[in-house]
């Protein structure tokens, strides 16, 4: 399903598949993708196909949300109050660091999980970073030439709750190379943020 909704006064372009009242899980994008990527990628049907709430959005700036503006700091927050999220696992490769990252600082109680993969911004937030209790799964590809592969041991350091998922001989969007992989890994995980303590 497509949809626009408003953030803050914003068209944003959202796709979605699976249950509305399932567990969501909420896909951002790096800066050469969109939205689009994840559906052509079958990112939204395994999802959905697992018992899960699927949404993608293309972020301010890009693709079908290119007339919009958002600040990265607050954007999240105010796009999840948007869709009435009350919580979600977050997924954030590469240039999309930049919004999710303020979004696990300031609101860790709207982030059900974290995976950020390969982000941009882990030098600049790691110092703020630090939260014993955030579930992350943090994916990197070994042979991404982008983000050093390093930087995910540094963000392993900064989350104790996290472990790592290095893709042997993938690139910096790793989920392009080994996309059953990743599938498989996110389904997981992201049962297991929502599985009753």
């Amino acid at each position: 399903m497509h949809a626009t909704i408003a953030v803050d006064g914003q068209a944003i372009h959202l796709a979605s598949e699976g249950d509305p009242a399932a567990p969501p899980v909420l896909l951002l994008h790096g800066a050469a993708f969109s939205s689009e990527t994840w559906e052509k990628l079958g990112t939204l049907k395994a999802l959905a196909e697992a018992g899960l709430r699927a949404l993608a959005i293309d972020l301010p700036g890009f693709a079908r949300s290119k007339q919009a503006q958002g600040q990265a700091d607050t954007f999240l927050a105010a796009l999840m109050a948007a869709l009435g999220l009350a919580r979600a696992v977050i997924v954030a490769p590469s240039m999309s660091g930049r919004f999710a990252f303020p979004l696990v600082i300031s609101h860790p109680e709207l982030v059900a999980g974290f995976v950020p993969v390969a982000p941009v911004g882990v030098p600049q937030y790691l110092a703020r970073l630090q939260n014993p209790s955030l579930k992350a799964l943090i994916v990197w590809g070994e042979a991404d030439q982008i983000v050093p592969a390093v930087q995910a041991t540094v963000l392993s350091a900064a989350l104790p709750g996290s472990r790592v998922l290095l893709m042997p001989g993938a690139r910096h969007p790793c989920y392009l190379d080994r996309p059953t992989e990743f599938h498989a890994a996110l389904i997981a995980f992201a049962k297991d943020c929502y599985a009753a303590p």
